[in-house]
């Protein structure tokens, strides 16, 4: 259980433990998605709880590219100080920071973006809205939207970049024939499918150099008929691998393949429901050369050591369990080593739907 606890490197970043907070939107930003106060306190006490590195929930790098309200948003340089705060906070506590970049797609509301949705394919979403197929000038936008989103996020100060490639968003959407119908360069066989991803990759590595780490978090398995599968995952991982990526993010799932089936799943009740894309994982990671980072529903000090000794894994990601006790790793390092009080009943993310950041709604309620 000790290498839980031991320093590591991804690229050039030095993290003092294998704990990773994984994002999640935490509904804190302004209307046009400029940070807060709020989000910088929220920030600095998971720092203060003893995470290793913190990925912060999914910026934004296009104005139609607005997934959730009070989404962070990184898609103007005016919005560039409003982040400086968070890694000079973060930094205090020995922990460090990446910002994930994202981009809905097709997985939006109205309500939320005034700008037509766009995707990789004409569709009707989740929400009964149209969706447009994106022209080859408007893809040759959105991978100069990411570089200049990742320039932005390290002039602000962060230590690394993620790129959100999973949970149905616009790069899951182009990996994915279940989104996917295009009949280009860009649609077809996964060599084609993954190409937005790769270009994506290769233009952020040219805006930020060498020595920035580079992370991407991929669906392992879409978990829907005709979607992306894991034979697929494994193919691109390796391309990544062979590109520079410096760590690889296993996650799985969308929201169209159910709640037994999406990415932040309930009733994690026993070890045997813990980490539950554990089996990909470890497929991966026998494939390719780079860190694996594993989230998905882990919940217990000895399942998270376990995961690293055996192998299957080099980093454990933690989101929901952290919104309820941010302070969960330090008190594990301390010797107090219960599982986390999660109770994986996702009312945290209906709170921030409902308008509010996202919180634990059962720790606010004994609090009253």
């Amino acid at each position: 259980m000790a290498k839980l606890f031991e320093t590591t490197a991804i690229n050039t970043m030095n993290l003092k433990n294998r704990f990773v907070r994984s994002a999640t939107w935490e509904g804190m930003s302004t209307d046009e998605g400029r940070c807060t106060k709020e989000l910088v306190e929220f920030t600095a006490e998971l720092a203060r709880g003893g995470v290793g590195l913190i990925v912060m929930g999914h910026a934004y790098v296009q104005e139609n590219g607005k997934a959730t309200p009070r989404q962070t948003g990184i898609y103007r340089d005016d919005l560039i100080d409003s982040l400086r705060p968070i890694p000079e906070e973060v930094h205090k506590y020995g922990a460090k920071v990446a910002m994930q970049l994202s981009h809905s797609g097709g997985n939006t509301n109205r309500e939320w973006i005034p700008l037509p949705i766009i995707g990789p394919s004409s569709a009707t979403n989740r929400f009964g809205n149209k969706v447009r197929e994106m022209t080859l000038e408007e893809i040759e936008g959105m991978v100069e939207a990411f570089g200049r989103a990742a320039r932005r996020c390290i002039g602000a100060g962060f230590d690394a970049i993620q790129i959100h490639s999973a949970h149905g968003y616009l790069s899951n959407q182009f990996l994915s024939p279940y989104w996917n119908k295009r009949k280009d360069a860009y649609g077809g066989p996964i060599e084609h499918r993954a190409r937005l991803l790769f270009e994506i990759t290769e233009r952020i590595r040219k805006e930020v150099g060498k020595d920035v780490p580079l992370l991407v978090k991929i669906n392992s398995e879409d978990f829907v008929e005709g979607g992306l599968s894991l034979f697929e995952t494994i193919w691109v991982c390796k391309r990544l691998s062979a590109m520079g990526i410096d760590a690889i993010e296993v996650s799985g799932g969308c929201r169209e393949a159910g709640e037994n089936l999406m990415p932040v799943r309930r009733g994690i009740k026993k070890v045997d429901d813990e980490a539950y894309f554990l089996k990909q994982a470890g497929s991966i990671k026998e494939a390719i050369s780079v860190p694996v980072i594993l989230v998905g529903g882990i919940r217990s000090f000895e399942v998270a050591g376990q995961i690293i000794s055996d192998g299957k894994a080099d980093y454990i990601a933690l989101s929901r369990p952290l919104i309820r006790e941010p302070h969960l790793i330090e008190r594990w390092r301390s010797g107090d080593r219960p599982k986390a009080k999660c109770l994986s009943d996702n009312q945290c993310l209906d709170a921030a739907y409902g308008g509010n950041p996202v919180h634990c709604v059962v720790e606010k309620a004994k609090r009253k």
